[in-house]
């Protein structure tokens, strides 16, 4: 009877701790080969072969069965909720920024995610605010604001004076440290 109440444990233990890789479904199981380890022990306490050990065992195999059961429970139960296409679908409509420039592809920080984007609508320089438009497996499909900065030519920040001193490589003090 001791053999099989060892065994009985014994599988319980490896299920949940296998659960933890495999999943809820395993946790499912320890969770029943822990209400059938708890009968064996509850027959072995009723036949009076050493009770407080019995009882030992049977109140720990109670909490751990419980414990798993609620483990797989909570894992089922979610089950599919969290996967990136779920994740996806729900992030249509939202808006971001860019990470790097999308040139037309590059990151994107969507709900303080980094996500792959690429954008419908040309290059988006970094800092630039996208919205999401779609998903494409895992790369979001953005809509980013135009760069306006882009058609206008920047000005220079060299002031345009004389040309350099002869026998100087790089003209006044004035100019290098602009270089």
């Amino acid at each position: 009877m001791w053999a099989i109440a060892g065994v009985l444990l014994g599988l319980v233990v490896l299920a949940t701790i296998l659960g933890f890789h495999a999943g809820p479904h395993l946790h499912l199981a320890a969770g029943v080969l822990g209400v059938v380890a708890a009968v064996w022990l509850a027959v072995m306490v009723a036949d009076g072969d050493s009770v407080p050990v019995l009882s030992l065992l049977l109140g720990l195999d109670i909490v751990l069965s419980a414990g798993v059961g609620v483990l797989a429970w909570r894992g089922l139960r979610a089950r599919g909720a969290g996967t990136v296409g779920h994740r996806l679908l729900s992030l249509e409509g939202a808006e971001g920024v860019a990470v790097g420039e999308l040139g037309p592809q590059g990151i994107v920080r969507v709900g303080g995610e980094d996500w792959s984007a690429v954008s419908l609508n040309g290059t988006v320089p970094a800092g630039g605010r996208v919205q999401v438009i779609g998903a494409d497996r895992v790369r979001l499909e953005v809509w980013g604001e135009p760069d306006e900065a882009a058609d206008e030519a920047p000005p220079s920040p060299l002031p345009r004076t004389s040309e350099p001193a002869a026998g100087t490589a790089a003209g006044t003090d004035e100019e290098r440290q602009h270089l």
